[in-house]
């Protein structure tokens, strides 16, 4: 065990010592030590039920003859963060909680682990240590929010956030906003949509490393509670049978998981993460392998954003496993790879068909015969760009239309709520890519005043930041290479015709080339916005979204 380096031999009584410092007995240091990674705190909603899963883990490791031994890492509410410079902050704290807990589990001497994240960058901030490490680890996130209730309708966030766009135009008053806003996040959890937060739960379950249910049963179910006890039971078998994430976490997981994201029509975040961790990993890939996926892959799921079905629907209808399933009935998922369970994902899947029709469509019966995220290639994004096509109206699938360009988002906010955005326009938001943000703030706040506006119909938007997962339309993200590196996005000038063909996966700036080169000549390398502290190190180091906003090696 790694931990006997830090607890036998006779050296080590100073070690010892300190151990029983906090409170531990010889009996429970001869036990393996497992470290409880939780991002539990007081101000994410989908944080604050941690403590009571951790304690659920903490039972289920001592019944399996473990000591648990609990630290813990950050977490950011994108949502309390958005529109303002906190979500320069948010994607940038994946780095930070990958490095923390490295720091923490190997100054420790950890035997293995188990990860209790549940929103947006801690997820995949988590998978990237847990691959980094490479100690036997299980996943439990703290679950999804329950949908609310406004006019009787199933609502959640993202509602919210187009209320505020709603507001503007007239469509609500102020009394129904307050009411929107009293009724739309019932409950603790990950926001009830298929938002980032669930879509990397959904995933972690997707790749093999959370226990079946972890991506869809709701936060506030006595059932999270059980699971956590079982993967606290679970990490002790895999300490035992010597099963690692790197063992899980393989080039065809990754590709399981890929189509997974395409069904579900995922959060377009998920690219970004997915990228990373299969770099932490030692996986290659590319963003061409999601296009290819998308050409195979139908989309069986409308989750919100994209319709009117939550989490909680999801998981009524049977959950990851029934998505798998349906996949596997056209051979598009290898059933083969081994998974946190200790078994095959054949013998995870087996018994577990779809329950609901209507929330996951047959596979011969989909909302669409390709997968619900898109790559966009062309000479404004030569190195990619991300779509959430499952959430795009039909209208807008093809497009063409005049820039409108702003060089932050701030600016764009103010122009869409000032009724300065028509119906055609294209809106290029920039100057908010990993370098240029810094950080690539998510935009929910511009996306969401068009849909709330009734402009998602008629309006696109791109960027070289990013979008929420709660974003629906033709919003366009991770333009690269940004334009803070002379990416094309930052030559695009007022008027200048850009043609969007989602179908083709093309995004394209009609602007000949001489004209773009002596745009090119003419421009100049903003400096930093922000000049001290830790983001202003990111900027210096962080790579294209293109590779997943890593650091550079």
């Amino acid at each position: 065990m790694q931990s006997e380096i830090v607890k036998k031999g006779l050296e080590k009584a100073p070690h010892r010592s300190l151990f029983k410092a906090i409170g531990l007995t010889d009996e429970e240091l001869a036990r393996p030590l497992i470290g409880i990674v939780n991002s539990h705190n007081d101000i994410v909603p989908g944080h604050i039920n941690l403590d009571k899963i951790s304690e659920a883990v903490k039972a289920g490791v001592l019944m399996a003859g473990g000591t648990p031994l609990e630290f813990h890492t950050i977490a950011v509410c994108d949502g309390i963060a958005m529109n303002h410079t906190g979500m320069k902050y948010s994607l940038a704290s994946r780095e930070l909680i990958a490095d923390t807990v490295e720091i923490m589990v190997t100054a420790h001497a950890f035997d293995a682990l188990v990860f209790i994240p549940n929103c947006d960058k801690v997820v995949p901030g988590m998978l990237m240590a847990a691959a980094r490490l490479n100690l036997p680890a299980v996943f439990i996130s703290g679950g999804p929010m329950l949908a609310g209730k406004f006019q009787d309708e199933a609502v959640s966030l993202s509602q919210v956030f187009e209320g505020v766009g709603s507001a503007t135009a007239g469509k609500l008053n102020l009394d129904q906003l307050h009411d929107l806003e009293e009724n739309a996040c019932p409950t603790c959890g990950s926001c009830s949509g298929m938002f980032t937060a669930n879509s990397m739960n959904c995933l972690t379950e997707a790749l093999g490393m959370g226990l079946p249910g972890n991506g869809t049963i709701p936060a506030v179910y006595s059932e999270r509670i059980r699971l956590a006890k079982k993967a606290g039971q679970q990490v002790m078998e895999l300490l035992k049978a010597k099963l690692r994430p790197l063992d899980i976490m393989t080039a065809e997981a990754f590709r399981n998981a890929i189509h997974a994201d395409m069904a579900l029509g995922c959060s377009t975040n998920s690219v970004l993460h997915l990228l990373a961790i299969a770099d932490e990993a030692g996986v290659k890939l590319d963003l061409n392998l999601f296009n290819e996926i998308n050409k195979v892959t139908p989309q069986l799921c409308k989750l919100s954003p994209a319709g009117s079905h939550h989490i909680e629907d999801l998981y009524w209808a049977g959950g990851i496993s029934a998505i798998y399933n349906e996949l596997h009935k056209k051979d598009l998922i290898n059933t083969s790879v081994i998974t946190v369970t200790g078994k095959s994902l054949a013998d995870n899947i087996v018994n577990n068909p779809v329950l609901n029709n209507e929330v996951i469509r047959p596979i011969d019966n989909p909302y669409s015969e390709n997968g619900g995220l898109a790559i966009l290639f062309g000479n404004l994004a030569p190195e990619g760009a991300v779509v959430k096509r499952g959430a795009v109206a039909p209208e807008m699938m093809v497009h063409e239309g005049p820039a409108r360009v702003f060089d932050s988002e701030e600016e764009v906010v103010a122009a869409i709520l000032a009724g300065k955005i028509l119906k055609g326009d294209v809106v290029v938001i920039r100057y908010e890519g990993p370098q240029g943000g810094p950080g690539m703030r998510e935009m929910l706040t511009p996306t969401s005043a068009i849909a709330g506006m009734g402009l998602d119909k008629d309006v696109a938007l791109i960027t070289d930041g990013r979008f929420s997962g709660a974003t629906r339309g033709a919003s366009i993200g991770h333009v690269s290479p940004e334009a803070s590196v002379g990416g094309v996005i930052a030559l695009v000038e007022e008027n200048d015709l850009i043609r969007i063909n989602i179908p083709a996966c093309q995004l394209e700036l009609v602007v000949d080339d001489e004209t773009l080169k002596a745009r090119r000549n003419l421009w100049k390398k903003p400096e930093l916005k922000i000049k001290t502290g830790y983001m202003s190190r990111y900027a210096r180091i962080v790579q294209s979204a293109s590779t997943g906003a890593i650091f550079e090696k």
